[in-house]
């Protein structure tokens, strides 16, 4: 039987928000998917619908070539720099194997994602290890791992890791993470770089250069760079520009207090992808452009060296390359009010909906249909009237239960933040590429919902108490 190639990704959309039938949206969906001549998407040569009868419904389907391509463009863009990628938007042993083949350095920020890249053997000297409240445990943990740099963030973390690095006989290069008070303009939830928030040290108080003071003082720990974080879900450089200003005029006064030239800046991540059409997101190249000349220009008008730049992109690798895929369950009018699309996942498997008010798109993918689109809201099956995955969607008006809709830029935070919120278990993510699926978190079961559960007392010890 000869099929008629697919059509893929880049046709227009005769709606805004809504893709024509037969196309798809250019930059919303993994660099890989295409629409089957019957209507039926397929990522990575892979039938979304053989997918869910294989591995069920939900699932977050993730195009490995397409995070592969992103994580070398990200390192071809900074070359000579440092990429470190984000394991706080999804981390799992395989993906933490690719982040390593691709050449990328590691960003953990707690003792289980150090514990992922220590299981599969990631190089230690590429490992950067944030947060604001690291315990004591953590930090053994991470010198005795070698870790490459320790991002120390209060002046308590100072004295701990000293103390720490001191008993295991080492000395651990560090950064500095500084508040450059800058304001990004996203969500306030994911808003870091200004004064009030619990990161970093304040550069316009003075505590930042008290830090630097104290660490240069401390022989356990070695001052190797300045690292700065803005914010999440930013579509320019501006801030970017004003934060790396701030930061060369900490390097500055490093030197001039204290005749040392840092060798490294990090400037953190938080570019934002296309998660609707309205979406504009800046391409990698770009962004590595303009931050260079940035720091370049900052540098020279300051008498310094261009230190090594590090950046820390997290969504933008992985964000864009899964698609989170629902089975729908019921269809439900409320005449002169909406229509409600009630699917098999929700707010346990993207929170972000309800959290950040965040906006999504969403298309059938198991079928075309003929039907006119009609505006409805996607919400999932949790007891909460806030369970809601995509606000006043166009989809097809003959959607009916048992269809497939999928949602795409569901690769950054969705299992991540992933909750098992009423007891519902959290679904799988499965890697797609050439033609071939696998698991590579696999779904969850009642088994796994009751294993961490003390066995309860039967009736007769507990008449006993």
């Amino acid at each position: 039987m000869t099929h008629a190639p697919p059509e893929v990704i880049g046709s227009g959309s005769p709606l805004p928000g809504s893709p024509a039938p037969g196309s798809l949206e250019e930059g919303l969906w993994p660099q890989t998917a295409t629409l089957e001549p019957d209507g039926v998407m397929a990522v990575g040569g892979v039938r979304i619908d053989a997918l869910a009868r294989e591995f069920g419904t939900p699932a977050y389907v993730l195009d490995e070539a397409d995070f592969r391509a992103r994580a070398r463009a990200w390192r071809e863009a900074f070359r000579g720099g440092e990429v470190f990628y984000a394991a706080k938007a999804f981390l799992c042993r395989t993906v933490a194997r690719w982040v390593a083949e691709e050449g990328l350095s590691l960003d953990v920020c707690t003792g289980g994602e150090l514990a992922i890249a220590e299981s599969v053997g990631f190089p230690a000297g590429r490992l950067a290890f944030h947060g604001n409240n690291k315990s004591v445990a953590e930090l053994r943990r991470a010198v005795a791992y070698r870790v490459g740099r320790v991002v120390v963030d209060s002046f308590v973390e100072i004295d701990r890791l000293a103390a720490v690095a001191a008993q295991a006989g080492v000395r651990q290069r560090v950064y500095l993470r500084v508040t450059p008070g800058v304001e990004a303009h996203t969500h306030e939830y994911v808003s870091t770089g200004q004064e009030d928030q619990k990161f970093g040290f304040s550069l316009a108080s003075g505590a930042a250069a008290e830090a630097v003071r104290l660490v240069l003082g401390r022989p356990e720990l070695e001052l190797v760079g300045l690292h700065a974080h803005i914010g999440s879900q930013i579509f320019d450089t501006a801030g970017f520009g004003l934060a790396a200003h701030r930061m060369v005029g900490l390097l500055a006064q490093v030197r001039a207090e204290h005749g040392v030239e840092l060798p490294e800046l990090d400037l953190g991540g938080g570019l934002g992808i296309a998660y609707t059409g309205e979406d504009a997101p800046l391409g990698v190249e770009d962004v590595a452009d303009r931050l260079n000349v940035i720091v370049g220009k900052e540098c020279a008008s300051a008498g310094l060296a261009v230190p090594k730049l590090a950046v820390e992109p997290g969504r933008a690798i992985s964000g864009p390359t899964t698609v989170t895929v629902y089975e729908v369950g019921t269809v439900k009018e409320l005449p002169g009010l909406r229509t409600y699309v009630s699917v098999d996942g929700g707010m346990s498997d993207n929170i972000r909906t309800a959290l950040y008010d965040a906006h999504y798109t969403a298309r059938l993918v198991s079928r075309a249909s003929p039907a006119d689109a009609r505006v409805v809201t996607v919400v999932g099956k949790h007891c909460e009237s806030g369970d809601v995955v995509v606000h006043d969607v166009p989809l097809p008006a003959d959607l009916a239960p048992g269809d497939l809709v999928a949602v795409p830029a569901s690769g950054a935070y969705h299992r991540s933040m992933a909750s098992n919120y009423n007891h519902v278990t959290r679904p799988p993510v499965v890697a797609v590429r050439d033609g071939r699926a696998r698991v590579i978190v696999r779904r969850e079961t009642d088994d796994d919902l009751l294993r961490l559960d003390a066995e309860p007392q039967d009736a007769e010890s507990e008449g006993d108490r």
